[in-house]
């Protein structure tokens, strides 16, 4: 696999760097291909993060996704470079990416891989109630 996705990450300042907030986006349409066949990998990618100084701007991260396309890379591989590709991106507080890929040969692989910024700390999460979806507006 290629060190450098043919697509560069845009940012943008964190509208609220005094505070740790969570961004959480789920990519339902990650595509690359098996290193081994040649045939495409599918997965569902979830990222959450933790912003500093700088956000991920949407439209490249799309399109920076859609370079791993006609890419061949074993699961683990892609998982942890684009990951690293991100987190150098932005440098976030902490960064957690996890790829869901679909069946192949009976077999589901899920991955997840983490960075922390050195001497980061979080906050103790604080737990609130839980309330029911409205069935109107949202499933």
């Amino acid at each position: 696999m290629n060190e450098q996705p043919a697509s560069p990450l845009a940012t943008f300042p964190n509208p609220a760097p005094h505070r740790d907030y969570h961004i959480h986006m789920e990519i339902p349409e990650f595509t690359c291909l098996c290193p081994k066949t040649g045939q495409p990998d599918f997965a569902t990618l979830l990222l959450d993060y933790i912003p500093d100084r700088s956000c991920l701007e949407l439209k490249s991260l799309k399109l920076f996704i859609w370079s791993f396309r006609n890419t061949g890379c074993f699961h683990e591989d892609v998982t942890n470079r684009i990951l690293d590709h991100l987190a150098d991106a932005t440098e976030p507080r902490y960064m957690r990416l996890i790829a869901r890929f679909y069946v192949r040969g009976g077999i589901f692989t899920t991955v997840v891989a983490e960075r922390r910024m050195a001497g980061w700390t979080p906050a103790p999460a604080v737990h609130l109630a839980d309330f029911p979806c409205q069935s109107s507006t949202r499933n």
